[in-house]
């Protein structure tokens, strides 16, 4: 490894290492726009200048500059001060005097670096250079005058999106960044060149004007869009969450959040409900907790625990979901499940339901045959690693319909079939292959028999069986055993001969069949689940409570309280503790504390954050004839698939025109 003096001081740097990052190893900070971690070099804007010896006697880009033996780098010299003034100067020429009402004050990188690197005075008295604004969708506001020409927005849609829409046109001083044909970027990871823009140029339009980062207060959370558990941060002002931005964890996110994860928050105070409601006389009307309760301890009496029954649907935190179980049990019924999709896999141990290659570790898959799964909609920031993989070399085959992942698939077809015949080139690619990878997603799971098959097939390929979840309480619910032999369909077929059904958040299945039963739904949103209810009983969102999460490779992680949910709406758990006492059947936990207890009490890896290894999957043995079949994903709109989503304005305007096709009129600003 190369030893280099930085400042005087000898330090080793990896092989491979840039100057800057030898720099900022030694503890110093350099001035970058366009360099980037989890880019690909560019060393445009020149703002990263240092001294290097032995070389020109001249300032050199430290971001293009490998690290060598017996270098020595100078970043404080007069040299270095005046080169890194002069470039800033540069970038200072045309940039507009913006900063009182650019949404990007206060968190700008070219405000920061001017204070610290620029000369404090600008010697520049032409008319600076105006830029006409480009569309590039509901998501990204541009003002295209402030644009330095980084290119990390360029870069970032070529490499990690996979989507090449955002380019570089004209020379010089005539150079625009723009998207195609200036139309919207169809990306659903668009929302990230927003964190990459150094300057104001790209802003989030949906957030635009609405606050300033020091009126905001800053609370750590966990995604519930999908069960990926990005890391977001939620800004608060007041009682509304005005934007999620993401937290990095590297093994996790990194640093990236898609477009539903940031832009569903103004569904968070659309279609709520904020009091509950009793059905009487076959009307839906409010009433008083107190009432509420009444109504179902009415409807429970004399009911046997084979009469009651409790779904838990795709948002719920794991405390949510605990607490229904212990009040189910309480009243003698076993009849849970959190499958509401109608996905059959084995419960029995961790293993078997969980992503095990993990979402870091998929990038180190050599070859992947993807079964029923569309991650780039199911789970982006999945379908982001498997990318990496295949940038470096790997070969994904795919049993499913077609679709575009961003990187080169070979398809098999749509039949199921095909798993238990697969063509020769699928073996030959996998033979010998360590930490080859076979990925069953949930179009797959919900035929009977396609796990098994799945299974089956990973063990003759000699490869890793993954799940890819799309539900961020599934995890959980299935490590805590909410669910029923035969799953939903069991309860289904009993719906004639039950009392009461308890739909914690449950809006993405038709619940028809239970028409005549008593229908108890505690959730959000008046959404989809609503319809057959006989009493509501208004929740509190992932942004308003505390709660645990836990993700499809089963890592533990705790989402923090943002803001108080609206009107009467109640935490889930605390609704159900409440009503236990109303019901004579307390539940054992009075608060936050002692909830957490009693769940690492019957499942101690659940206590702990992170990511706990669990027993490893028995080897598969016997057969498992695969179902004959087409398969469908389960998504059939990526920016609509849950009521917060469903009841935010900008992902209603993302789905009408990224996926359907509908324009709108821009008013001219």
């Amino acid at each position: 490894m190369p030893k280099v003096k930085v400042d005087g001081v000898e330090i080793e740097v990896p092989q491979g290492a840039t100057v800057l990052q030898a720099c900022e190893a030694a503890g110093k900070e350099i001035p970058r726009f366009c360099y980037h971690e989890r880019l690909t070099i560019a060393g445009n804007c020149r703002m990263c200048l240092v001294e290097v010896k032995p070389g020109p006697p001249k300032p050199q880009a430290s971001c293009a500059l490998p690290a060598a033996d017996n270098q020595e780098i100078f970043t404080q010299t007069p040299m270095v001060k005046k080169a890194r003034e002069g470039v800033m100067e540069f970038l200072l020429i045309n940039h507009p005097l913006d900063c009182p009402i650019c949404d990007q004050g206060g968190e700008c990188d070219l405000q920061d670096q001017a204070i610290a690197y620029g000369r404090g005075h600008s010697r520049f008295e032409e008319n600076k250079r105006a830029v006409t604004e480009k569309y590039m969708g509901p998501v990204v506001k541009t003002i295209m005058t402030r644009c330095i020409q980084c290119t990390r927005c360029v870069r970032f849609a070529e490499e990690v999106a996979g989507v090449e829409e955002i380019g570089a046109i004209g020379r010089g001083e005539n150079m625009q960044i723009t998207s195609y044909l200036e139309g919207a970027v169809t990306s659903e990871l668009s929302g990230n060149v927003v964190d990459l823009c150094p300057v104001g140029a790209l802003v989030s339009k949906p957030y635009s004007f609405e606050a300033r980062p020091w009126e905001l207060r800053k609370v750590p959370a966990i995604d519930v869009m999908d069960a990926v558990g990005t890391n977001i941060r939620l800004d608060h002002r007041f009682r509304e969450v005005m934007r999620a931005l993401p937290r990095i964890n590297e093994d996790v996110n990194e640093e990236w959040a898609h477009d539903k994860t940031r832009h569903c928050v103004d569904g968070l105070v659309r279609n709520r409900l904020d009091r509950p409601w009793v059905r009487k006389g076959g009307k839906l009307l409010p009433a008083s907790w107190d009432e509420a309760f009444a109504a179902i301890a009415k409807a429970l009496k004399g009911a046997s625990g084979e009469q009651i029954a409790g779904l838990a649907g795709d948002l719920q935190d794991l405390e949510s979901v605990f607490a229904l179980k212990t009040l189910l049990n309480g009243l003698g019924s076993t009849l849970h499940e959190c499958r509401v999709d109608g996905a059959r896999f084995d419960v029995t141990t961790p293993a078997a339901y969980r992503f095990n290659s993990t979402i870091a570790g998929i990038e180190t898959a050599p070859v992947i045959l993807l079964v029923g799964a569309n991650p780039r909609w199911e789970a982006p920031l999945v379908n982001t690693r498997i990318r990496k993989a295949v940038k470096a070399g790997a070969r994904v085959f795919r049993i499913g319909p077609p679709v575009d992942l961003t990187y080169p698939v070979t398809d098999l077809g749509d039949d199921l079939g095909l798993l238990g015949k697969l063509p020769k080139e699928v073996s030959e690619a996998f033979e010998g292959k360590a930490n080859a990878a076979l990925i069953l997603g949930m179009g797959a799971a919900v035929h009977a028999g396609a796990y098994e098959a799945g299974r089956a097939a990973a063990a003759a390929l000699g490869a890793t069986f993954n799940l890819l979840h799309i539900a961020a309480s599934r995890v959980g619910a299935l490590d805590i055993g909410f669910t029923t032999e035969g799953g939903v369909e069991a309860i289904r077929a009993r719906a004639g001969a039950l009392k009461a059904l308890f739909l914690l958040g449950v809006d993405e299945i038709d619940i028809s069949a239970f028409a005549e039963t008593f229908t108890v739904y505690i959730g959000t949103h008046g959404d989809r689940g609503v319809s057959h209810a006989d009493v509501i009983l208004p929740s509190a969102a992932y942004s308003e409570k505390h709660g645990t999460y836990v993700n499809l490779e089963g890592r533990v992680q705790v989402s923090e309280f943002g803001v108080f949910p609206p009107g009467e709406a109640r935490e889930d758990w605390t609704i159900f503790r409440a009503l236990s006492d109303v019901l004579g059947k307390p539940l054992p936990f009075d608060d936050l504390s002692q909830l957490r207890a009693a769940i690492a009490a019957e499942v101690p890896r659940l206590g702990r954050p992170g990511l706990t290894p669990v027993e490893p999957l028995p080897a598969w043995s016997g057969t498992a004839p695969a179902p004959a079949g087409p398969i469908v994903y389960p998504i059939e709109d990526f920016y609509l698939t849950n009521p917060i989503a469903r009841a935010s304005p900008t992902l209603q305007r993302c789905s009408a025109e990224i996926l359907h096709g509908q324009t709108f009129q821009e008013a001219a600003e």
